[in-house]
């Protein structure tokens, strides 16, 4: 019987254990690579990073919230408050006029899409900007015509655009009495204000308030509908 030779077996063994140790590096590295790969903002959260957020006030913030949602390159509208003394206010709170509020729509839009200027020319033509604190038969400060801007930009922007109107008389000797305002605390209005033409397009105020300002926009701004570029996009798929 052959004796055990250690000498000859602890080379094989150092091979062994430095083989092990690689793999081992080896795979802790590819886990730390897959980790870092989930980390990674896909392309959509890199979009987001890129929306811009306007926020105006033109009488019923129902009107304002059916235009803009069918402007293309707006994401999201959102009805609500600003502009008031008074945290967390209510619905019944703000139409008595004694919380400073306005009603207002937070509107999430693709600047490469529809820019800032084209949004105020949109909110200008969609709501009389020359009647101080009342559109239609909504009478009261919560209805004023405004402007709250997010930065310095959108303040430059809105007062260029405004003098732009005036200069051009977009609305004859009248004289514009839109507010332009920095952004204060913004107010989800409650549930049911949310999407309101969408869920009541039958009801009476809808059809005689709501309805003529949609047709308006779909009129004066068809180049930036997003109806209008859905249907031209079926029209093309046609055969």
């Amino acid at each position: 019987m052959k004796k055990f030779c250690l000498n000859a077996v602890l080379p094989c063994l150092a091979a062994v254990l430095a083989f092990c140790s690689a793999s081992s590096s080896e795979a802790q590295s590819s886990k730390k690579s897959e980790k870092s790969a989930t980390k990674v903002p896909s392309n959509e959260s890199l979009t987001e990073k890129n929306f811009e957020t306007a926020t105006f006030g033109g009488g019923c913030f129902w009107c304002v919230e059916a235009v803009f949602q069918r402007v293309d390159g707006v994401t999201g509208v959102v009805s609500g408050y600003a502009g008031g003394q008074v945290e967390n206010p209510t619905y019944k709170a703000v139409c008595t006029g004694r919380t400073g509020h306005a009603e207002v729509c937070q509107i999430t839009f693709d600047p490469s899409i529809v820019s800032f200027e084209q949004m105020l020319a949109i909110f200008l033509k969609s709501h009389d900007p020359t009647t101080l604190n009342k559109q239609g038969k909504d009478v009261g400060t919560q209805y004023r015509s405004v402007v709250f801007y997010h930065d310095e930009n959108q303040r430059v922007a809105t007062e260029n655009v405004i003098a732009k109107f005036k200069e051009e008389k977009v609305f004859g000797m009248k004289k514009l009495v839109t507010e332009i305002s920095p952004l204060p605390d913004f107010y989800p209005a409650e549930a049911y204000h949310q999407n309101y033409f969408r869920l009541n397009p039958s009801e009476a105020y809808c059809q005689f308030t709501i309805v003529p300002k949609i047709e308006k926009f779909e009129r004066v701004f068809k180049d930036l509908s997003a109806v209008q570029k859905a249907k031209q996009a079926k029209k093309k798929q046609k055969p």
